[in-house]
């Protein structure tokens, strides 16, 4: 902690107000999570003998009156502040409520003029609904929730959105995926004020990753096969240890006990995808990790995964992912 990164454009030693824009049915982690990332950056720096970097406030139209999280918990705020009031960071959280929040005229005129003052803005899951409402995503890349990702699209054509990422940084503006990806935000929030090493000590003391394994995924293939564990539970298990083996749908109504025609109506039916799309997924997703994880070359990756080749990889990664496997190790590797 004695050794902080120096940073010409953000010193340790400055203080930096942080908003957190809360509304009547909030979602209680949107608001806690990064508001625990930055209070813990605060006593770490200041168990070091420094100054805590962050003034932090929830603010919300209701003002004193407080608002009511959609978990049912009451949450404390402060009124807006004053359009020229000091701001460092501006963060709008999502939840159940955001669209009568991003209905009301008033708060939306107040967003759009306060983020202007901001050094930055961010938002966290559906926050983002806010945001475009108030046209600050306009022409911007952004992300949230992956179950919303095609309404946001949809309601806002002017904005790019990303439906792969934890968070999507373009520029001043920052936009995170579901819930707990506000976490992920914050700390690299952290990162960027203070460096490494505090943004380190906070992930640790938080028991989270500073980055994720495999560095964006907010909703992996296996974890959406979870919803057909039940019934085709062992058949995925198999899978993932014979990827590079031909898993053609023979091999996997055979090794599911049905016949061709059977298992794909019923694995269509429990997953929602059918066999072979399920194993293309999977495959890509394993490719995913090894990209962003291990310096093994494009090549080795392709055969160990299953592909054969390294086009068609490529055009697997093309289809799901809209990018080559190349493009993703650059952005994605650690």
């Amino acid at each position: 902690m004695a050794e902080m990164p120096k940073n010409p454009r953000s010193t340790p030693n400055a203080i930096r107000v942080i908003e957190v824009l809360a509304y009547p049915a909030v979602q209680l982690l949107d608001v806690a999570g990064p508001l625990q990332v930055f209070s813990s950056a605060n006593d770490l720096v200041a168990e070091a003998g420094g100054t805590p970097p962050y003034v932090l406030r929830v603010v919300a139209r209701a003002g004193s009156a407080g608002v009511t999280a959609s978990a049912g918990l009451g949450i404390t705020v402060n009124p807006l502040p004053r359009i020229g009031a000091p701001l460092d960071t501006l963060l709008i959280a999502g939840g159940p409520g955001v669209d009568a929040a991003a209905a009301d005229p008033a708060l939306l005129k107040w967003v759009s003029r306060r983020a202007a003052k901001a050094r930055r803005v961010a938002s966290v899951c559906t926050g983002a609904f806010l945001l475009g409402a108030a046209g600050v995503l306009d022409g911007r890349r952004a992300a949230t929730h992956w179950s919303y990702c095609a309404e946001l699209a949809r309601r806002f054509p002017a904005i790019r959105v990303e439906s792969d990422p934890i968070f999507v940084r373009d520029g001043d503006i920052w936009t995170s995926a579901g819930v707990t990806a506000g976490i992920d935000l914050a700390l690299a929030l952290v990162e960027e004020d203070l460096g490494r090493t505090v943004a380190l000590a906070v992930a640790r003391y938080l028991v989270v990753f500073l980055k994720r394994p495999g560095g964006q995924a907010q909703f992996s293939t296996a974890l959406s096969l979870q919803t057909a564990e039940d019934k085709f539970g062992a058949l995925h298990a198999w899978i993932a240890r014979h990827l590079a083996d031909d898993i053609s749908l023979p091999v996997l109504a055979r090794q599911a006990g049905m016949s061709e025609r059977s298992f794909s109506r019923h694995y269509a039916e429990a997953t929602g995808v059918t066999p072979i799309h399920a194993v293309e997924r999977l495959r890509v997703e394993a490719a995913r990790r090894l990209l962003s994880e291990s310096r093994l070359p494009v090549k080795r990756i392709s055969q160990r995964c299953g592909f054969g080749s390294e086009e068609t990889m490529r055009r697997s990664f093309v289809r799901l992912l809209a990018t080559s496997p190349q493009d993703y190790r650059t952005r994605f590797s650690s």
